[in-house]
């Protein structure tokens, strides 16, 4: 290939941009790095981002590892949690995303040491959003929530409109949308590193606190038939069996 004896620049901070764009309060253009994680803009995304960098700014954090260092507590599993992922750093692959099945827009942000910021959307914005946006949301409302056929110029004209209301929001009063509550909480421990077992069906390895033993030999969860937690976008249950 092209690439072939060329030696590879290795980035030492891997998160350099997203940290520049916080230090200079640009909202905007970390909206649009949230879009590339979520697909799309939308205004729940845009609050994620401002939840995710007020509570940063308070806790006067201006690196995030990925180390756990951080820790960022959603209570949901909206579009609101990938803009706090992209702005805090904090994910479900790094161990520093953590999900509480609350249903309520809201995330903690805490230090090691438990300091914290609770970041929640007010009821009183969220209750208003139709009304300041009557012709996005009677749209979304038929497409997304009642999945009617809808045209591609439909689709095109609701991307459109949410796009533009997902912007709006980076500008509105942050007393107006959110509020706001340093906290001291308890920071659950470093997640700990677990070995893999080979299951004796499939021969997947699979994590050993989640195998289980037939007959004296492991087994994966799937192939047992075991009831096990899912997590979609109706929020936390218990599914039994695999996908299949």
């Amino acid at each position: 290939g092209e690439n072939r004896g060329k030696e590879m620049t290795i980035p030492r901070n891997p998160r350099r941009e997203i940290e520049g764009l916080i230090s200079q309060g640009d909202l905007e253009s970390l909206l649009i790095k949230a879009g590339e994680l979520h697909g799309h803009f939308c205004p729940y995304l845009a609050l994620g981002v401002r939840a995710g960098y007020i509570a940063l700014k308070a806790l006067g954090i201006e690196r995030v590892m990925g180390m756990e260092e951080v820790v960022a507590i959603v209570e949901t599993n909206n579009c609101f949690s990938d803009g706090v992922q992209m702005v805090t750093g904090c994910t479900f692959g790094n161990n520093a995303l953590i999900y509480r099945d609350l249903g309520k827009t809201a995330v903690t942000v805490a230090r090691r040491d438990g300091t914290a910021v609770r970041v929640a959307l007010r009821a009183e914005w969220e209750d208003s959003f139709d009304s300041r946006y009557p012709e996005a949301s009677a749209l979304f409302e038929r497409i997304v929530v009642n999945r009617e056929e809808a045209t591609q110029a439909e689709h095109e004209k609701l991307m459109r409109l949410w796009a533009e209301s997902s912007f709006d929001q980076l500008r509105l009063p942050e007393e107006e949308v959110f509020d706001v509550k340093p906290m001291k909480i308890e920071v659950p421990p470093f997640a700990p590193i677990f070995a893999s077992v080979r299951c004796s069906v499939c021969g997947e390895n699979v994590m050993e606190t989640r195998a289980r033993v037939r007959d004296g030999k492991p087994i994966c969860l799937e192939c047992a038939g075991a009831e096990h937690y899912l997590l979609d976008g109706s929020g936390i249950s218990i599914e039994k069996g695999g996908l299949s």
